[in-house]
């Protein structure tokens, strides 16, 4: 833009009026994008408080309080995405995408113990990565479900939970991008392989454990009490 010479008091009114006028426009702009902002920040603490209280209520087997825990944590994503879509430089920041990651976290976990399909991420209403990231950590809280079920020595369902726990692993590794993309699932594609490891060094425990109690059973019925040692003339 090209501007013509004039008067230098005119041209200094001009100029001054052109910086106030600027500097309240983006004074405005930001006072819009910083409300927006405050307010997704609170609804991203409503879903990751709502989410993690779904969470205990599917380990506690309390379902009806998981799923509406959790309906009302989606309800607020929802609400979240709304809010900001026009604004692309909070919508992807890390609190917003942390909270949807933890929503999904909290779905996917509901659905591998009690041994569902798992919901896609456009289903949930949340972003690729976060879910990647959701469904990884949901394997560690199924890991909690395991032991749980372990204690009550169900150990038929622990071994079907663990085969799905197998399969989200499997499904993982098999996306290699870098971080920049994924948000760090790498690093927690590793966290899950542990996880699978020792769940799995568990159950095997469990397992020789109650053959050895079956053995010991087996062997207690066959030899009874042992055999008879008393004297055949003591009971004449």
């Amino acid at each position: 833009m090209c501007w013509t010479s004039g008067g230098g008091g005119t041209r200094r009114r001009h100029i001054l009026g052109n910086i106030e006028a600027i500097a309240e426009e983006i004074r405005a702009l930001l006072d819009e994008t910083n409300q927006v902002r405050e307010a997704a920040l609170r609804l991203s603490r409503e879903v990751i408080r709502l989410s993690a209280n779904s969470i205990r209520a599917s380990h506690r087997e309390h379902y009806e309080d998981a799923c509406a825990l959790k309906s009302e944590a989606k309800s607020k994503v929802e609400e979240t995405k709304q809010k900001l879509r026009d604004k692309p430089e909070i919508y992807y920041t890390g609190y917003v995408q942390d909270a949807q990651k933890e929503y999904a976290e909290s779905e996917l976990t509901y659905a591998i113990v009690r041994e569902m399909a798992l919901p896609r991420h456009d289903e949930l209403g949340v972003e690729a990565a976060a879910y990647l990231n959701g469904l990884a950590e949901a394997v560690g809280e199924s890991r909690r479900h395991v032991l749980d079920v372990l204690r009550h020595g169900d150990l038929d369902r622990a071994e079907r939970i663990l085969n799905i726990m197998d399969e989200v692993y499997y499904a993982l590794i098999t996306f290699d991008y870098p971080d920049a993309v994924t948000q760090g699932l790498r690093r927690q594609t590793d966290m899950v392989r542990g996880v699978l490891e020792r769940t799995r060094g568990d159950i095997t425990i469990l397992q020789q454990q109650r053959k050895l109690e079956n053995a010991i059973e087996a062997a207690t019925e066959r030899f009874g009490n042992g055999p008879d040692t008393r004297d055949p003339q003591e009971g004449d």
